[in-house]
């Protein structure tokens, strides 16, 4: 059997057989370790194929200073802690979203002669899965298993939901003299 630093001279000199080789003595090692960092199987997997094709469009630049391994996991490192970054971008972004749209709607109502009450205010304050449960049952009157079949989940999901979400909307609303 050729060795590694042969399989990786081939494969750099557009060997397909000797990459496929090299790949597949890697594979089940870095699918491993990525379930073992990530605790995620499907993310592991997903990485793990990335990785791959990552590894695949960069072979030129491995240049041996470590085993082929690390290299991967390497790689496979950036490739997750991006992917982390990107999420943390995202999540900042729809915060930033979900605060001026809600200072468009105070701006509205105030326009309209409404008021933006403590109500609406500690609603805000909730997930949208348990406002939305909570909406739709207290506001339009909707059963439990009506809610669960819109939103496309267990009944007993939205009895949490909805419970949950009553007991931080009473603790709000206490903590401002409007319980």
């Amino acid at each position: 059997m050729t060795d590694e630093r042969e399989l990786v001279i081939l494969a750099q000199k557009g060997d397909n057989q000797a990459l496929s080789i090299l790949f597949q003595q890697n594979y089940g090692f870095l699918k491993k370790y990525l379930i073992k960092t990530t605790l995620n199987l499907q993310a592991a997997e997903d990485l793990t194929q990335e990785t791959l094709l990552r590894g695949m469009e960069k072979l030129h630049l491995y240049k041996e200073k470590s085993k082929f391994s690390s290299w991967l996991i390497t790689i496979a490192n950036r490739i997750y802690i991006d992917g982390l970054r990107k999420q943390t971008r995202e999540r900042r972004w729809q915060e930033q979203e979900h605060i001026t749209a809600t200072r468009h709607l105070q701006w509205q109502l105030a326009q309209q002669g409404g008021e933006w009450d403590d109500v609406l205010s500690a609603l805000h304050e909730l997930s949208y899965e348990a406002r939305a449960a909570i909406i739709l049952k207290h506001y339009y009157g909707y059963s439990q298993e009506e809610i669960a079949d819109m939103l496309g989940v267990p009944t007993g999901t939205i009895k949490s939901r909805i419970h949950n979400g009553l007991n931080h909307l009473r603790k709000e609303l206490g903590e401002h003299g409007e319980a």
